[in-house]
């Protein structure tokens, strides 16, 4: 009895290790588990695709490989607070409206003017962002109106509210509106003199001096010649998000989020009562 007796008491100690074992893996797994980015209620946040330009300082740019900027701040605090994880796909501007269209984007955020035309083919978030266009010139420039720029030859980011702009001055398909794909070639197309000026957003234009003081570039504004415009997220028609993440943006603004973002990127304290 003695002999049988061992055995089984050597039997049970074998499988108490191995349930033990087992009990401390599954504790290991659940801790790792633990450290995943989740919502308050235990589940994972669900991922939307933004599709973007990351060539439009400060709203969004390339920073060590990835993509960083107010829009990005913005962006990922309104998605944080509707319930989602934002992941950034930095695809261009063209290729940005289109992959909003064939839903290949959740939405798109870049700096994104809200016009009726755009309205046409897209849904739009409320605005978080007022802008207007701005003329860039050479140092030297005798440009100091819209006026100044008739016989002028013009750069502008293709599809953009500057190109817009550049053609209400010269008309649809004028030889002296030059198109480029993002905003710096297009200023760099100025600095070597092949086009006497850019149109552009104020802040970026803006923010393109004050990180290159040495260009020898200035700013003419005109603001009899251009209105004010507004910024929104960009949606696939008739979708579903725009209402829930209309409110993610109110209560981001309403909390003093929005301040802040905008104070880290911009140095000031910003007006929001422009944006109801």
């Amino acid at each position: 009895m003695n002999k049988y007796t061992n055995k089984t008491d050597k039997g049970m100690e074998a499988v108490k290790k191995i349930v033990a074992l087992i009990i401390g893996i599954s504790l290991i797994l659940l801790a790792a588990c633990g450290g995943e980015d989740t919502s308050s209620s235990g589940e994972e946040l669900k991922e939307l695709t933004i599709a973007t330009d990351a060539a439009f300082a400060p709203f969004e740019f390339m920073n060590k490989g990835e993509v960083t900027g107010f829009d990005v701040d913005f962006a990922t605090a309104v998605l944080e607070e509707a319930g989602y994880q934002a992941s950034f796909d930095n695809v261009g501007w063209e290729t940005m409206l289109q992959n909003v269209v064939n839903h290949k984007a959740d939405l798109a955020v870049a700096g994104i003017t809200i016009t009726d035309e755009r309205k046409e083919t897209y849904d739009f978030s409320d605005p978080y962002f007022e802008s207007t266009q701005l003329i860039l010139v050479p140092e030297d420039s005798n440009i100091s109106s819209v006026k100044d720029l008739e016989d002028k030859n013009v750069g502008v980011q293709i599809s953009t509210t500057g190109a817009e702009a550049a053609e209400k001055i010269f008309g649809t398909n004028s030889d002296q509106i030059h198109q480029f794909d993002q905003v710096p070639l297009a200023i760099m197309s100025m600095e070597q003199g092949d086009v006497d000026a850019v149109i552009v957003d104020n802040a970026v234009a803006q923010e393109y001096i004050k990180n290159n003081p040495d260009a020898k570039i200035k700013t003419v504004e005109d603001k009899e010649a251009f209105d004010s415009e507004y910024y929104g997220f960009m949606f696939p028609k008739d979708n579903e998000l725009t209402e829930e993440i209309n409110q993610a943006i109110e209560t981001v603004i309403e909390n003093g989020t929005y301040a802040e973002i905008y104070e880290k990127w911009f140095g000031q304290t910003p007006d929001t009562s422009v944006l109801n």
